[in-house]
């Protein structure tokens, strides 16, 4: 039976998401680039595998899963080997296979804790394990806008000999409007995933620093760390707003007195 883990806590033990999925790559010898991709529980089913041989069937996971039924097969999957091996925790799997970041990122920092209390050292192959599937990670959720499935419109279609009169009457025309706001789209994204990422190496930083001094049993410390791994729920930090709207208002006042 396996042993359960329910601390949650900060500790520096607590892994980034960069190095969380570096960790996962290196043992299951997968090619994931972000945590979101963890959202088709394929590499979840493959570490009980390890952690508890013969608790999952690895023939019946969709280790190529693109879609999110399929993400749903693997997690029940992932539920009934909980299940087997009294593993007391409720996997959110309504949440986890939509792909949002903090879901994805809360899940497989609990599973780490739970990886390390559990794994008794020995060998595992997993490329071995999954019988040549290969295992390809899902599509980026932030992508999937731009690979919808095309919709059928055979009862409107125009026939061959009208073919020459769509082209003439503007058809062509609409498409290259399409195809140039999508590509606007497209740079669009981009510029926001850059930006993304700017601001994400400047929390990184200061959660580094916060890691090297979270010995010191500083309030303010362990204040911004939970700030950092403070998931959806959790967000609304009480007293923030109230403090910046009384600046306003004193702000206010001194002009109208001035």
């Amino acid at each position: 039976m396996a042993v359960n883990v329910y601390s949650t806590s900060i500790t520096q033990e607590t892994m980034s998401r960069h190095d969380i999925i570096a960790w996962v790559n290196d043992i299951l010898a997968l090619n994931y680039t972000k945590v979101e991709q963890l959202c088709s529980g394929a590499a979840y089913c493959q570490f009980m595998d390890m952690l508890f041989p013969g608790c999952i069937s690895l023939k019946k996971v969709k280790f190529q899963a693109k879609l999110e039924h399929e993400y749903i097969h693997n997690f029940k999957l992932l539920q009934a080997s909980f299940k087997r091996m009294n593993v007391d925790k409720v996997i959110p799997v309504e949440k986890l296979v939509k792909g949002r970041f903090q879901d994805n990122l809360d899940f497989i920092q609990w599973f780490k804790k739970f990886f390390d209390a559990n794994y008794d050292g020995k060998e595992y192959d997993p490329v071995e394990a999954r019988q040549g599937q290969d295992a390809l990670p899902p599509p980026d959720p932030g992508e999937q806008i731009f690979n919808l499935p095309k919709k059928s419109h055979h009862a409107n279609s125009p026939t061959a000999g009208s073919v020459g009169w769509f082209s003439k009457s503007g058809g062509s025309k609409e498409v290259r409007k399409q195809h140039s706001s999508v590509h606007s789209l497209k740079l669009a994204l981009e510029g926001v995933e850059k930006e993304r990422d700017f601001y994400f190496g400047k929390l990184r930083e200061i959660e580094l620093l916060c890691q090297e001094h979270g010995g010191e049993n500083n309030d303010l410390v362990h204040r911004l760390m939970e700030v950092l791994y403070a998931s959806e729920e959790h967000q609304g930090f009480p007293g923030v707003l109230p403090q910046k709207e009384a600046c306003v208002r004193k702000q206010q006042t001194f002009q109208l007195g001035g």
